[in-house]
Parts: structure tokens; C-alpha cells; sequence
């Protein structure tokens, strides 16, 4: 993927899982019922001017696309429009997900459309619809971490840790004969850890530990591991456990998470594990 077209699709993600696990459904009467002060008059009238910019740019798009229907630049350009105008509690979701549908079924290969898709289903309540897009991508790409974390979210929201549980395992069983046809298409190391999250979520501390050290043992280099397992460690109030592993966690990581890693280990404990990021994420 190309760096550009990459940093369009972070930008984007980053806006749908906003939306999809934190809600912005919520409309904030109270400053709705107030007077706007002077100064705040000011930048209503801004907010009023962006919002008709935008809805200008989106019936420009609206018409390049009745005219070419698989543009994708304008496809592109329309979904990060009416995203803006959603952030301004101005848009319909059901809008930001009609673009994301059709760059989804141009773009079978890229499955990144897809579980953006998803997300933003599962902004609108729709999690039927988000489990069949995630499934989708399982079908064909079983190792697809992105799409395995996006529906473990998903079931785990829907109280069915189980379910969510079975998936990791049924994918792991199935890795070697995966890998076996296309080498490298399921990341262990990262649905170890996936599933080691879960376990220490529900507090299956012992389960979580064993997985956590199947995986250290399987890639002793893999920084991964080793910072989940300081996590739960750090989790359970064990520090002085947990400490050394931070140490070793940012000896193994590349440069770029050594400096998370580090404010994980000084930060309080939370009630629930971090996620651990993966290899390009």
C-alpha cells in the first residue's frame, strides 16, 4: 500500500473506532438550551459556515459519482467529507458507510475497507451487519489480525466471551495448515496474545499466564509476549514480577513502541489489560 493511501486509511480508522466504541450519539443538550455567549457566537457562526462548505463539497462529489459511480478518489474524498460533518453532529452514519460499501466491493483484495466497514456498522447498532463483514474477510483471510480483533470486540461486547475464545482457538488449530499453503498469513505470536487478553479480561489469570509464556516460548525475541505478560502482572499488583519483563519488552521492541512500553510500566495499574500492538500496525 502506498504511503499516502496509507495514511488515509489510519486517519479514517482512527475516526470509525472512535465512533464505533466510544459513541458520539449523544448530543449535548445542555449547551444546546444555552445562550451562546459572545465569544462563543463567534464560533458558532464558524461551525455554521464549515458545515455549509462541506455540505457544498459533498454535492460536488455526489454528482461526480452519479457521473462515474466507481471513482474512487471521489469515493474517498465523500467519505472523509461526511465524516467531518458527523463529527459536527451534523452527518448520518448511515451516509458514512454507503462510500465505505462501494470502496469495500472494489477493493475485495485490501480488507482494510472492510473492517472499516464493519466499525462503522457497529457505530450504527448494526452488529449483525458488522459480524457478517468481519466474517467475510475470515473466510478468505483467516489469519487477518485486524478483522480477529475487530470481531472478538464484537463478541465480547455481546457478552459471549466463549464464542470469542473458540475463534482465537479454532484459528491457532488451523495456523500450521494456513501457514503450510501461505506462509505467514497467521501471526501466533499475535492471536496468542489476543487470546491471552481475553483470559486475563475475565480474570483466568493461570490461563492467560500459560499462554502468554507458550508464546515467549515459541518467539523468544518477539517483544510482544513479554509486554502482555508484564501487563497481567502489573494488573494483578505483582511489580516487582512485572518490572523485569517491561525492561526485557523494550530491549525486544522496535523504537517506535520502546517509549509506550516505558509509560506502561511507570502508568497505574488498570483494571483491564492493554491491547498489545502488532508488527506495521
Amino acid at each position: 500500500m502506498s504511503q499516502p493511501r496509507n495514511r488515509w486509511i489510519v486517519k479514517v480508522v482512527l475516526v470509525l473506532a472512535l465512533f464505533a466504541f466510544l459513541g458520539v450519539s449523544i448530543v449535548p443538550i445542555i449547551g444546546a438550551l444555552n445562550k451562546p455567549a459572545p465569544e462563543q457566537k463567534s464560533k458558532l457562526e464558524d461551525g455554521v459556515a464549515g458545515k455549509s462548505k462541506l455540505e457544498d463539497e459533498i454535492r460536488g462529489l455526489e454528482l461526480v459519482l452519479q457521473r462515474e459511480p466507481e471513482n474512487q478518489a471521489a469515493l474517498k474524498s465523500l467519505l472523509e467529507a461526511r465524516l467531518q460533518l458527523f463529527r459536527q453532529e451534523k452527518g448520518d452514519m448511515k451516509k458514512i458507510i454507503e462510500p465505505l460499501e462501494k470502496l469495500a466491493k472494489l477493493n475485495p483484495e485490501n480488507t482494510q475497507y472492510t473492517v472499516l466497514l464493519a466499525q462503522a456498522k457497529l457505530g450504527i447498532g448494526d452488529t449483525e451487519g458488522a459480524a457478517a463483514a468481519y466474517r467475510s474477510i475470515l473466510q478468505t483471510k483467516p489469519g487477518d489480525i485486524k478483522a480477529l480483533q475487530g470481531m472478538v470486540i464484537l463478541l465480547l461486547k455481546q457478552k459471549r466471551p466463549e464464542a470469542a475464545i473458540g475463534l482465537l482457538q479454532d484459528t491457532l488449530s488451523n495456523a500450521p495448515k494456513v501457514n503450510k499453503i501461505q506462509p505467514g498469513s497467521v501471526d501466533t505470536i499475535a492471536v496468542q496474545v489476543l487470546l491471552g487478553n481475553i483470559y486475563a479480561f475475565q480474570k483466568r489469570y493461570d490461563q492467560a499466564l500459560a499462554v502468554n509464556d507458550q508464546a515467549i516460548k515459541n518467539d523468544p525475541q518477539d517483544f510482544r509476549p513479554v509486554l502482555a505478560k508484564a501487563m497481567l502482572l502489573k494488573q494483578q499488583g505483582k511489580m516487582n514480577q512485572a518490572k523485569p519483563l517491561f525492561d526485557k519488552a523494550v530491549s525486544l521492541a522496535p523504537p517506535n513502541y520502546k517509549d509506550e512500553i516505558n509509560k506502561h510500566a511507570s502508568s497505574s495499574p488498570t483494571p483491564t489489560p492493554t491491547p498489545t500492538p502488532t508488527p506495521g500496525s
